[in-house]
């Protein structure tokens, strides 16, 4: 069953699931990471590229030809095809439809109202259908 961890309180998603992704991958994971706004994910690719001086996080759309080989992969849309489901990150409003395929999901969630009122609905659902979840607030800068 995938385990679902929500990151709350969140004030710049970008940097926040940058650090995330470092992480994942320095510990031999393959992300996938979900964003249904096209501006959004253009300015996660180029965080992504641009992060850190010191780590190199290698990337690309679901659709590119290395893909596959390619630890993390940006999902434009949910019905994106994904080729490895070992954690999800979701910095999108909305259920992943398929959630379920990665053993791991990563909800990240700002600061901002509206998104934090989604992010409650998203919590609500995962705990009525069972999933084993865990919360980390972060701390307000």
């Amino acid at each position: 069953m995938t385990s679902i961890d929500f990151h709350t309180n969140i004030a710049d998603k970008l940097i926040y699931t940058c650090r995330l992704v470092r992480k994942a991958v320095a510990a031999h994971n393959r992300v996938a990471i979900l964003s249904s706004d096209e501006a959004e994910l253009a300015a996660l690719d180029a965080a992504l590229w641009t992060f850190s001086e010191t780590d190199f996080l290698p990337h690309v759309r679901a659709d590119h030809p290395r893909a596959e080989q390619t630890p993390i992969i940006l999902l434009p849309h949910d019905s994106a095809e994904c080729p490895h489901h070992q954690i999800l990150i979701n910095i999108s409003r909305t259920t992943p439809a398929h959630f379920a395929s990665f053993e791991r999901l990563l909800e990240i969630i700002s600061t901002d109202e509206t998104d934090a009122a989604s992010g409650r609905d998203r919590f609500r659902q995962y705990r009525q259908r069972g999933y084993p979840l865990a919360h980390f607030v972060a701390k307000s800068a």
